[in-house]
């Protein structure tokens, strides 16, 4: 079996296992890496991938590779990748991210989770690290052979009992191992916890003291692509997973599964928050001119007049928008996720929508599926111009009740007055303006 087939075995045993982890873990980009020691979180745009090491993956057995998959969704879902700028010591951020994530998974599903203790798990795979590093040095490997030997043996992973000493609490949370942990360590960065100060390379042993030397699971070398990001990208990056973990949250409920406790007032928090900018079911009962999509379902709250033993047929009708979003280079990232959680929220009103992505030329024109907020593709990057969009609304004037064009407003208004009712939206971080056709609001 290649990599990908095990990957997806992997996944479909943690569906079986744990569904909302399953659904979550489908919604994942993954990509191999063989620039990294295990598996991590990486940047993908403005989203998170996984992103795997294929040696380290091929030699894993089937339980590893569920947990450490699992391992990755947690750091995704508890957002450590976002909060970690928050904390002065990123190596010791990081260590408390997997002591406290480490405790919602089965320890079985874990290297070296099933050994009585940390010192016998080192034992055993010790024999095999020396045997490699002989061989490194003894001339029998490159060191790029030796990598990749060494990466077929698992490290172990950090637990709570690691740090006995230190009576901690359990599952009480990142920040809290992080003071935790922080307590133990004087001015010059070393740690009155022996443990801790040899994962963080300070003590006899270094790193070793969990493997074999090299990158250990902790280390999140991929967070890095992390670092130093605008408050806008972050708000940005967080939406992208809040509304992933909303729409597993939905499809579990549909199927009667049950949400993991560790994660579900979180998910009773996003469904609170981020309501509408805009009243766009006031706004659109005016719109009532233009063309509509019928629906007609059979109700038996209403007999057929032809056929009175039959049930009759209940219409619905549905406003049908076009949609304009501005994907220049002045609108920016944060703007376009504003817009797209606009849409999100006239969608659920039944309204159908057209979505057309442009900057001076018209790159995408798709029916609106709120599966796709997740994703947000951004078409275009150029300069700005209105006329493509209002051209295409004119062309199908028929079709569409309205035209709304989310835009910073950076361009001069249409060559062509748009020839039905339309509304320019502009962006929170926008300028007002009054030079378009038509009626102009700003998102607040």
């Amino acid at each position: 079996m290649t990599n990908n087939d095990t990957l997806a075995k992997a996944t479909k045993e943690l569906m079986l296992k744990e569904p909302f982890y399953g659904l979550f873990l489908i919604m994942m980009n993954k990509v191999w890496r063989n620039d990294i020691d295990t598996a991590g979180v990486s940047k993908q745009a403005i989203n998170m991938q996984l992103a795997i090491n294929p040696v380290f993956w091929e030699h894993l057995c089937q339980e590893y590779k569920v947990g450490i998959l699992k391992h990755e969704l947690l750091h995704i879902a508890f957002q450590h990748l976002i909060l970690r700028d928050s904390y002065k010591n990123h190596r010791l951020f990081n260590i408390a991210a997997d002591l406290e994530i480490n405790q919602y998974i089965d320890r079985a599903y874990l290297p070296g989770g099933s050994y009585p203790s940390k010192e016998e798990y080192i034992k055993d795979t010790k024999i095999f690290t020396d045997s490699i590093k002989k061989k490194l040095e003894d001339g029998d490997l490159s060191p790029s052979e030796a990598r990749n030997e060494l990466l077929k043996i698992p490290m172990r992973v950090i637990f709570l009992e690691d740090f006995a000493e230190l009576n901690l609490d359990p599952k009480a949370g990142t920040d809290y191992y992080y003071k935790k942990l922080e307590e133990t360590m004087d001015q010059n960065g070393n740690s009155s916890n022996e443990h801790l100060d040899q994962l963080l390379g300070n003590g006899p042993g270094g790193d070793q003291a969990g493997g074999h030397g090299g990158q250990p699971h902790w280390d999140h070398k991929t967070w890095n692509e992390f670092n130093d990001l605008s408050d806008a990208e972050k708000k940005l990056i967080q939406k992208q997973v809040d509304y992933q973990l909303k729409e597993v949250a939905n499809q579990v409920s549909k199927g009667r599964g049950t949400i993991p406790g560790e994660l579900k007032g979180y998910i009773d928090e996003i469904n609170r928050k981020e309501p509408a900018k805009f009243n766009w079911k006031a706004y659109l009962r005016n719109f009532v001119g233009g063309s509509t999509q019928t629906d007609a379902k059979k109700t038996r709250r209403k007999k057929s007049r032809r056929f009175p033993s039959n049930p009759g047929l209940k219409i619905h009708e549905r406003l049908h928008v076009l949609v304009g979003v501005d994907t220049s280079q002045s609108y920016s990232d944060a703007e376009f996720a504003e817009a797209f959680h606009e849409l999100h929220h006239m969608h659920r009103m039944g309204t159908e929508i057209t979505v057309v992505q442009c900057d001076t030329a018209i790159h995408s024109i798709k029916k609106y599926r709120s599966v796709e907020n997740g994703k947000l593709a951004i078409h275009g990057r150029g300069g700005t111009s209105f006329d493509p969009v209002v051209d295409y609304f004119n062309e199908n004037r028929r079709k569409f009740s309205c035209l709304i064009y989310f835009t910073d407003g950076e361009a001069p208004a249409p060559q062509t007055p748009p020839g039905g009712r339309t509304l320019w939206v502009l962006s929170s971080t926008s300028r007002e303006t009054d030079h378009l056709p038509g009626k102009t609001i700003k998102l607040n």
